[in-house]
């Protein structure tokens, strides 16, 4: 009985090693918790034979310094004519499941296309990182354990219905698995059989991976055959400030106020919309409307999901965007002394971390409008120098 509760009490610390520390611990702690789901032991024995920490891992966790450039710069170097090209052959070879999507979700396939070849390049480029080992180096890393942490055991679950093999299953460093890049929880509870053979297979299958991609979109939020992103034209006497993800009007209200449609129609009247300008006043503008917001469960960055929702408005026939002339983007430094000066003002800008988010964009929009400058969100040196 003494042994027993040792055990117990054992059991339990390792348990509550949430990140860091002894691997060997971390590990029973994990075995623990999924055993407590009713996940075998044998099973998570099974899962963490061989399981190591990969340093190539945290290396790619700490350099996503693509996402520190402009959205001029981001989408110009994600979307080239090779991928415009090929979203028209893999589309056509997948016409039987953009049907089937568009009929039961109400999404076009420009949506899935785009994420489709961001994520994968449709599917020709997966990743070749051990999924498991990735999953276990970013649990135990401290800098995003409740993140992680639930994606390993829902991988230990994954691997007991089937649907991994812990020792060859290969993906992205941070755990993705298959064509459009789902962690193992995702498969789970909305990985869909799109090419009806019995089996969810999101690595081999494209069918099965934009079902489940398509499927993963509804449960966000998306809403089925109405608009996300429109390219626009503004009146040179728009009010900036009402501008921004954090401010939305009618699309009725935002006509009234002049705004065009660069390309075709501005979408429903009574639809709530938002004006983004990801380079200020004089760069490109778009309308978006509430499926954007979905795209921010997919991916956090800003400038990921606005490029992808621009491609999929050019997967689906619309014209490259009007530049503009925008002032210069700030340098890395610039924007973590930029941001640095605003945490000093009392704005939560997320973390100094060199990268205009929505959080940023707030706080110096805010700021314009405390100086009296165009409060069009997009930080210049000029007000930095003035902070």
């Amino acid at each position: 009985m003494r042994l027993a509760i040792v055990l117990s009490l054992l059991a339990s610390a390792a348990s509550a090693q949430t990140c860091g520390g002894p691997v060997d611990s971390f590990i029973n702690g994990i075995k623990a918790e999924a055993q407590a789901t009713g996940i075998p032991a044998a099973t998570t024995d099974r899962f963490f034979q061989g399981a190591r920490i990969d340093d190539a891992v945290l290396r790619a966790d700490r350099s996503q310094g693509v996402f520190q450039k402009d959205f001029i710069s981001f989408s110009r170097a994600l979307i080239s004519q090779n991928r415009i090209d090929n979203g028209a052959i893999y589309g056509a070879r997948q016409d039987r499941t953009f049907d089937a999507i568009k009929a039961r979700f109400g999404i076009p396939r420009g949506v899935l296309l785009a994420f489709w070849a961001f994520e994968t390049d449709y599917g020709q480029v997966q990743g070749s990182f051990n999924t498991r080992d990735a999953l276990l180096t970013l649990a135990h890393d401290c800098r995003r354990p409740d993140l992680f942490r639930p994606q390993l055991i829902a991988a230990i679950e994954l691997f007991r219905r089937g649907g991994m093999d812990p020792a060859t299953t290969t993906g992205a460093w941070a755990g993705e698995i298959g064509q459009l890049q789902k962690l193992p929880r995702e498969i789970i509870t909305q990985g869909l059989d799109g090419d009806g053979d019995g089996v969810v297979d999101l690595k081999n299958s494209a069918a099965d991976a934009l079902m489940t991609g398509a499927n993963v979109l509804a449960s966000l939020g998306w809403r089925p055959n109405e608009p996300w992103l429109q390219e626009i034209i503004l009146p040179a006497n728009l009010d900036w400030s009402k501008t921004g993800l954090n401010h939305k009007a009618s699309v009725r209200d935002w006509a009234n106020a002049g705004i065009r449609a660069r390309h075709g129609s501005l979408g429903p009247a009574n639809l709530p919309a938002s004006v983004l300008l990801p380079m200020g006043r004089n760069g490109p503008a778009f309308l978006t409307y509430p499926n954007f917001d979905v795209y921010f469960d997919w991916n956090k960055s800003f400038v990921y999901v606005t490029t992808a929702a621009y491609f999929a408005t050019r997967l689906e026939g619309a014209p490259v965007y009007n530049p503009g002339n925008p002032s210069p983007a700030l340098t890395e430094r610039q924007m973590q002394q930029l941001q640095q000066k605003l945490t000093t003002r009392g704005h939560d800008v997320g973390g100094i971390d060199g990268i205009l988010g929505a959080m940023t964009r707030a706080a110096v929009q805010a700021e314009q409008t405390r100086l009296g400058l165009p409060a069009d969100a997009w930080p210049t040196v000029d007000l930095l120098n003035r902070l």
